[in-house]
């Protein structure tokens, strides 16, 4: 793991999938001065370090047939020094892989009010690798169309408006799955919709696509943080 290089394998009665990772660039410490502040208490806060773009080839084996896959992943490794405010509802969270080889990560605390929390913030990747911290002023979120779960009864927006006005940044978020739902009924972990999602729109001026990966919690009951 030195260099970055992973290798991941996967198997059950249907399938088997193996993956060899190796970074395109270099890790990400999000936050600024490698803390990502999460509130204004002490110790409300965690590290959080990202690798963005990560080459990735492998085989997918299913029926007693081999495929070859090819694609880029994005790896996360967070920890706190203690729990969220408990004012705190839950977040929406944003990895963003775009076309022009540059990458964002944003997410959103949400309060009880159902307004942003302050501390909210993101991370902006260029193409050769330098990292930008994004704080909650510089960029706006806003949801569109919802999603209903049967299964827990949790409403989410599952379309969503990204700006950047720094960057010269807009995209519009969608998701040709749905029910990406995380239903855990019985467990310690609430329910909550976490899966994958495009992109489209422009930067500079220009035109721009992306794929990206979705966390939305809180949605169906509130998280409940320092209790």
């Amino acid at each position: 793991l030195s260099t970055g290089e992973q290798h991941l394998q996967a198997v059950c009665d249907r399938f088997t999938l193996e993956l060899d990772l190796s970074p395109e660039k270099p890790p990400v410490v999000n936050g600024r001065d490698g803390i990502s502040a999460k509130g204004a208490g002490a110790g409300q806060a965690s590290h959080y370090i990202s690798f963005t773009r990560l080459g990735t080839r492998g085989t997918l084996e299913a029926n007693k047939n081999t495929q070859t896959v090819r694609g880029l992943a994005w790896m996360d490794h967070e920890y706190f020094s203690e729990q969220l405010n408990k004012n705190l509802t839950g977040w929406d969270w944003f990895a963003i892989q775009l076309d022009n080889n540059e990458e964002l990560m944003l997410y959103r605390l949400r309060t009880k009010s159902g307004e942003p929390d302050p501390y909210s913030s993101g991370t902006f990747v260029d193409r050769d690798g330098s990292a930008h911290f994004l704080d909650a002023a510089q960029f706006s979120l806003s949801p569109g169309a919802t999603w209903h779960s049967n299964h827990s009864g949790a409403l989410y927006p599952v379309a969503w408006s990204i700006a950047v006005p720094s960057l010269q940044l807009s995209l519009s978020q969608q998701t040709g799955l749905e029910d990406q739902e995380l239903y855990t009924p019985g467990s310690v972990s609430p329910s909550y919709w976490e899966g994958a999602v495009t992109y489209k729109g422009e930067r500079q001026g220009r035109a721009i696509a992306g794929v990206g990966y979705l966390e939305m919690t809180g949605y169906g009951q509130p998280l409940r943080f320092g209790e």
